[in-house]
């Protein structure tokens, strides 16, 4: 049976929420608020429970996190400067403070990647906001989840230090998308995709000329991405059973 979704994106810059249909359609307006620094998860959660206040119901959550996932327990959190996230159970934090929602978490850029990707062939999704996030896509099927952000691209900087808001404000647009230019190179060498999508709040800063197989999407379909983790089809269903 059909149920509206509230669907949560983390951020290190915000924290935006919309409520969906089953298909991803937004029955909302999309709200957002600005990340403090640090955010441990009580300030979030009071943070985001406060911002649903002004939206329709719903009877199912559904959250992207900046960080990697394992059975639903937060392992890593770089970009909310706390280390109270590790280990900790954000679904059920959230479904506690919103009334019993069942609520499933995933990491933000594979939330995103579900309401980009076409579902055909190698689809690569970056992207580009206060970090670096990555998705990889078989035939619309997610891969397992790779910190790509936190792998060494140029002079052992991440891709995260390489390419991240505060590098980008740092060095200027000019330089930066050289930087994307050579990232999107060893992008394709590394992985050979059929398609790269660029989202995020900073894919909008692109100019250089892109490789024939990458586009820059937009950003505010992303949030999207919520109503797939309740597909009953989906093969994400596995990474929540139990």
């Amino acid at each position: 049976m059909a149920a509206d979704i509230l669907a949560i994106d983390i951020g290190g810059t915000s924290i935006k929420t919309a409520v969906l249909d089953s298909q991803g359609k937004l029955l909302s307006k999309r709200l957002r608020v600005p990340t403090p620094h640090p955010c441990p998860p009580d300030l979030l959660v009071s943070l985001v429970t406060d911002l649903v206040q002004d939206l329709p119901a719903f009877e199912r959550i559904s959250i992207g996190f900046p960080g990697v996932i394992r059975k639903g327990r937060i392992l890593t959190a770089a970009n909310l400067q706390s280390e109270k996230w590790f280990g900790y159970d954000l679904a059920q934090a959230l479904s506690a403070r919103l009334g019993g929602c069942p609520a499933r978490i995933l990491n933000d850029a594979d939330m995103i990647g579900l309401a980009l990707i076409a579902g055909q062939g190698i689809e690569l999704v970056v992207t580009l906001g206060t970090g670096f996030g990555s998705a990889l896509f078989r035939n619309g099927d997610l891969m397992p989840h790779m910190e790509l952000a936190h792998h060494p691209v140029a002079d052992n900087r991440t891709y995260d230090q390489y390419l991240g808001d505060a590098e980008l404000k740092r060095i200027g647009k000019l330089h930066w998308n050289d930087r994307i230019g050579h990232a999107l190179g060893l992008l394709n060498t590394l992985f050979h995709p059929d398609h790269i999508l660029l989202s995020g709040g900073n894919a909008r800063n692109i100019d250089v000329a892109l490789p024939p197989n990458a586009q820059i999407m937009p950003d505010a379909i992303g949030i999207a991405g919520g109503a797939a983790l309740w597909r009953e089809d989906n093969q994400l269903s596995e990474l929540f059973s139990g």
